[in-house]
């Protein structure tokens, strides 16, 4: 059985390990890093697109990080229960086209005894900035 720590229930502490432990593994860019963090029927939805599985989760990043660039990614705590935990979250990309936008949302992720993340709502506003812009 697959096992990723800390489990639920979370206290602030373990809410916060686990929420640095998925910036860096966003900030990876690694696909498949990323999605052993997720069961392998996770539910995400991610703007207004939905996706299902681990497999359609490194299918998702894959193309994710072909289009944005210079990816960099901070997540912030924002309140946890017994298995779930609420995040705020930025993060900056260059397109292909070469311009910069930063995005910022929200997200509530529940996770099952084990760790693993089994649903992932995401809340996200692309906002355009200049290169000078940046802050992360």
């Amino acid at each position: 059985m697959e096992k990723k720590y800390p489990l639920p229930p979370f206290n602030e502490e373990t809410a916060k390990q686990k929420i640095q432990m998925a910036e860096d593994a966003w900030n990876s860019q690694d696909p498949q890093k990323v999605s052993m963090a997720y069961t392998i029927d996770s539910e995400w939805r991610n703007r207004s697109q939905f996706v299902n599985g681990r497999e359609e989760i490194r299918s998702f990043l894959s193309e994710k990080w072909k289009k944005e660039k210079s990816y960099k990614l901070k997540k912030e705590y924002w309140s946890h229960t017994d298995n779930r935990i609420a995040v705020r979250f930025e993060y900056e990309y260059q397109n292909e086209a070469g311009d910069w936008f930063r995005a910022y949302g929200n997200e509530n992720w529940e996770f099952n005894e084990n760790g693993l993340m089994q649903k992932r709502y995401a809340s996200i506003n692309d906002l355009p900035i200049l290169e000078s812009e940046r802050k992360l």
